[in-house]
């Protein structure tokens, strides 16, 4: 075998580490923008923002109106009290004026001290944090009059209980109990009812029915439609969903009155005991791009505050030398260059999604004009062609990003969807289809409800031809049960 050298020529794409960054940025959502915006800035010396001169100039701005009400107040006070008090011809130049005038705030601090302190006193002795759940209803059976075992078999039963306050999988958890510590399943029972008088009311219930069934038992025997109610329970959960009186009184044998009064009360129950306790904190999404129509034209605009302004630190880059080769210097001139990449990929960002943005609104303006069902078919292909990408930059220009629009919030995922062959040889895309099978089944009639084969037949008539399958495929996608469970129980 022989070796030898030889030249060759070839082209093949090298992922610098600027390209790197830029692709990256580029499917970052807004928040992870903002924290890697900030990472750089205390990372990178070379950046700043132009938002802190922006703040910076606004406080000023504030602080001068403030004083000069300030000053105008002053002055009136001066006039005002100019009966009372002269200003002397020679005052010392660190003078204030609470050594000529009584200061209001200095004179009430005095006699609003004490209320000021037990304000905190009170706020600090409230500050607590929430428990949660089981740990609430861990305290409870802490403090319950139960021995070392049922002790034990209350703290399993906890634990079994979820966020909504409902106990899973009561069968096979009693089974295991009763068997584990050689007891009957009587004795759990009764330890599973000694845990349903827990706070909150309700917790601890195996089911719906029983759920509203405890809370009910914690009402005074005299509360109005409280026997009726709990004669309600005892119907088929169905009836009481739907509020059909006509069938609970039938059911039941009461009459209309009592189930209207039972209703009433039983509508005021918490059907879920354990939200209360669950942690609240709302995720907001912000959009990132913002879409209004202007002189008869749609126009597409980035969210200001999702595309900061950064620029070079005049100050460090006039610090660097080129004939410098020193470790100083080095260092300065790498973030320099990192800080320029840093820019560009941000500009490369903004300008990516502003394009995709705008290209997408121009194909699904019918969407922005008369709603759902006028949603165009629209695939990723179809944005990078026109926009001379590849299908993976519009991918990741998409992903994780929203657009406010004067029909709502929208993910712009939401725009592209799949299309679908109609009548006349057109295309209809998916999001449309589903908007019009949302319509008919909202149009329907609540005695006949309309089946999967009928809504594929009436969309045929309006020139959209789709499988039965298809149309069952979009109705759980909107999450609409089948006609069968929407028919009333008579």
């Amino acid at each position: 075998m022989k070796q030898t050298l030889a030249l060759r020529t070839g082209l093949s794409l090298t992922m610098t580490p600027a390209l790197q960054q830029a692709i990256r940025l580029l499917q970052l959502s807004s928040l992870d923008l903002q924290q890697e915006i900030r990472q750089a800035l205390e990372s990178n010396v070379m950046l700043e923002s132009t938002a802190d001169e922006v703040e910076g100039a606004e406080e000023m701005v504030a602080e001068t109106a403030d004083s000069g009400d300030q000053a105008e107040g002053a002055a009136e006070s001066s006039l005002d009290l100019s009966g009372n008090k002269e200003i002397p011809e020679e005052m010392p130049v660190d003078a204030d004026w609470g050594d000529i005038y009584d200061s209001p705030a200095a004179s009430s601090s005095s006699s609003n001290s004490g209320d000021d302190d037990g304000l905190h006193e009170y706020l600090q002795a409230n500050l607590h944090g929430s428990a949660s759940l089981r740990e609430h209803l861990g305290w409870q059976a802490s403090i319950a009059p139960f021995d070392a075992l049922e002790a034990e078999i209350a703290l399993h039963l906890v634990d079994a209980i979820n966020d909504d306050g409902y106990l899973e999988d009561w069968e096979g958890l009693s089974a295991r109990l009763a068997e584990a510590h050689g007891i009957p399943l009587e004795r759990v029972e009764a330890v599973l009812s000694a845990v349903q008088d827990f706070d909150p009311p309700g917790v601890g219930a195996r089911d719906l029915a029983e759920c509203l069934r405890l809370q009910l038992l914690q009402y005074p025997e005299k509360t109005p439609g409280r026997p009726a109610a709990l004669r309600v329970l005892e119907a088929p959960m169905a009836l009481l969903a739907r509020r059909d009186e006509v069938q609970l009184a039938r059911a039941t044998g009461l009459d209309l009155e009592a189930i209207r009064a039972a209703l009433v009360l039983i509508q005021s129950l918490q059907p879920h005991p354990g939200r209360p306790y669950q942690s609240h904190e709302s995720e907001y999404v912000a959009p990132d791009v913002f879409v209004a129509k202007h002189q008869g034209r749609w126009r597409v605009a980035l969210n200001p505050e999702h595309t900061p302004r950064l620029r070079i630190n005049s100050y460090y880059q006039g610090m660097i030398k080129r004939a410098d080769t020193s470790r100083d210097q080095l260092t300065l001139k790498q973030h320099l260059q990192e800080a320029r990449y840093f820019i560009n990929s941000l500009e490369a960002r903004n300008e990516t999604l502003l394009k995709v943005a705008q290209c997408i609104i121009e194909e699904q303006r019918a969407f922005l004009e008369y709603g759902e069902e006028a949603m165009r078919p629209l695939v990723l292909r179809d944005v990078a062609e026109r926009l001379g990408v590849h299908e993976s930059t519009v991918s990741r220009a998409t992903a994780n990003k929203y657009m406010l629009t004067p029909r709502g919030l929208y993910e712009l995922k939401f725009f592209f969807s799949s299309h679908v062959q109609t009548t006349e040889g057109g295309t209809c895309s998916a999001t449309a289809i589903q908007a019009m099978i949302k319509r008919l089944i909202a149009q329907e009639d609540a005695a006949k409800p309309l089946s999967d084969s009928t809504l594929a037949e009436m969309l045929l008539k309006e020139g959209i031809q789709v499988a039965r399958r298809t149309v069952a495929k979009y109705r759980e996608a909107l999450r609409i049960p089948p006609s069968h469970e929407r028919r009333p129980v008579s």
